[in-house]
């Protein structure tokens, strides 16, 4: 059985991204759940490297704790000065001099590239035991790309940029993409040879293929698949672009696999996110993080989800939720913010207008409108009436509060933690509790009201009030 290539990942990260005009460095904005720079080392791994280099220059610092973050095992590499992306490769080899077999070399600013495009170009530079491999696209519009000039065997003859291309050069529609497969021990050798001899004083790694081919060793030509997988990103105008077909990409396999996405134009997906069959996606709503649907929930319209777990049967309306667990069968909504550490058992109930944080919702409890919970545990079958506030904090420390069973608390209530309410215990409305209501007692705490005769004559004499008040005396006195 033959023993499987050693494999090295080189990814060029050190590029400032000026036309980004953005103080984060361009490898590090956000597209639908992964930076740019995360998107590609997700691409990566379909090599199945022994080892990943990414070469950090502009805003090292940022990059390197982003890159500890979401791929600790990826060596960085500092670029000190951007003098080619040859010179890019040539330190990165240097970092690690134990490379050999098969080295990849990928832009950071590519995040469409699928792994799937890794693995077949990985395989076809193997199979072939070429110098090096160049991944093309063929594109409608090539304008402003460097063309992929073939010999008469299909390999690559040379590239050449549009700015040195004559006509019929520039009629090609195959262009170079910017994803490269080596021999390592030939790749070593060619970047020693490389020259500043150009326009840019660079050293330029597709000057290796001249050299590669010079030598006898012929570079092949993989043409991706779908050439959209090659675009890459200059400006914040390419990355919406960039974000709308990778939005599109996730809704279709979503759909294909069995998830209902009503308005596909109006929902973004994250990568990262997960959705089981018969979940229903309405218009107009964003699935961020971590966030997992199952199936037969209904999300939306227009609803943000962010790091929630939403159970089987649940529907979460018109409502914005983060870091919360939404049981099966409960409905949230609509205008309601759930905020981390909420958690609604089966059949819960968060209606219109609610904030939750903190707070544990039994099964069948209800807080149906206009009510904030806050560190908090309300029993199963409970009911928390409108306008009720969990006052759990003092202006120095949180507090809890504590709902036991089948409680029902009145509209327009007070609960100053911490307290507990017990089980089938009830709560007047309007009052103010600052002491524990024990099972099954009534809590009330709001005053005996009392009526003052003829104030309103007395005290706003003139007003609209006072005139029918007036009438009304009249009316009861015929």
């Amino acid at each position: 059985m033959s023993q499987a290539p050693s494999r090295t990942v080189v990814v060029l990260a050190a590029g400032e991204g000026k036309r980004m005009k953005s103080a984060t460095p361009k490898m590090l904005h956000p597209l639908l759940g992964r930076t740019l720079l995360g998107h590609v080392l997700h691409a990566a791994e379909a090599a199945e490297a022994s080892r990943t280099v990414v070469v950090v220059g502009h805003k090292a610092d940022q990059v390197r704790a982003h890159l500890a973050e979401i791929a600790p095992g990826a060596t960085p590499v500092l670029q000190a000065e951007q003098n080619g992306t040859g010179h890019a490769v040539r330190i990165a080899l240097e970092a690690i001099p134990e490379a050999a077999g098969t080295v990849v070399v990928l832009n950071a600013d590519v995040p469409l590239l699928r792994p799937e495009t890794v693995e077949a170009l990985v395989a076809a530079h193997e199979s072939a035991r070429t110098g090096a491999t160049v991944l093309a696209a063929e594109v409608a519009d090539p304008a402003g790309l460097g063309r992929i000039v073939r010999g008469a065997d299909g390999n690559l003859e040379r590239i050449v940029e549009e700015r040195d291309a004559g006509a019929e050069i520039r009629a090609i529609r195959e262009i170079n993409a910017g994803i490269y497969v080596f021999d390592a021990v030939l790749l070593r050798e060619a970047l020693g040879k490389l020259s500043t001899d150009n326009d840019q004083g660079e050293e330029y790694l597709t000057d290796v293929f001249g050299i590669l081919a010079s030598v006898g060793h012929p570079v092949g030509v993989y043409v991706a698949a779908d050439a959209r997988e090659t675009l890459g990103c200059n400006d914040r105008a390419e990355l919406a672009r960039l974000r709308s077909l990778l939005r599109d990409r996730v809704n279709t396999a979503w759909m294909r696999s069995g998830v209902s996405i009503l308005d596909p134009a109006t929902t973004w997906i994250d990568v990262t996110v997960t959705l089981e069959p018969d979940a229903v996606v309405d218009q107009n709503s964003q699935l961020q993080g971590s966030t997992t649907v199952a199936t037969g929930a209904v999300i939306g319209p227009d609803t943000t989800l962010v790091d929630t777990v939403v159970e089987e049967g649940a529907t979460v309306l018109r409502s914005h939720s983060l870091g919360a667990e939404i049981g099966p069968d409960a409905s949230v909504g609509p205008y309601s913010y759930l905020r981390p550490g909420t958690r609604l058992g089966r059949k819960a109930k968060v209606g219109g207008f609610v904030e939750t944080k903190n707070a544990e919702l039994g099964a069948g409890a209800k807080v149906p409108h206009l009510s904030y919970v806050g560190d908090a545990t309300v029993g199963p079958k409970s009911n928390i009436g409108a306008g009720t506030i969990f006052a759990n904090y003092d202006g120095v420390a949180k507090h809890h509060t504590t709902i036991g069973e089948a409680a029902f608390v009145g509209s327009d209530t007070v609960l100053i933690a911490p307290v507990e309410i017990g089980p089938g215990a009830y709560v007047a409305a309007g009052s103010a509790v600052a002491k524990d209501v024990p099972a099954g007692n009534l809590g009330v705490t709001r005053a005996q009201q009392r009526n003052i005769e003829g104030w309103t004559a007395r005290k706003r004499p003139g007003t609209v009030s006072a005139d029918a008040a007036a009438r009304a005396a009249s009316d009861s006195d015929e």
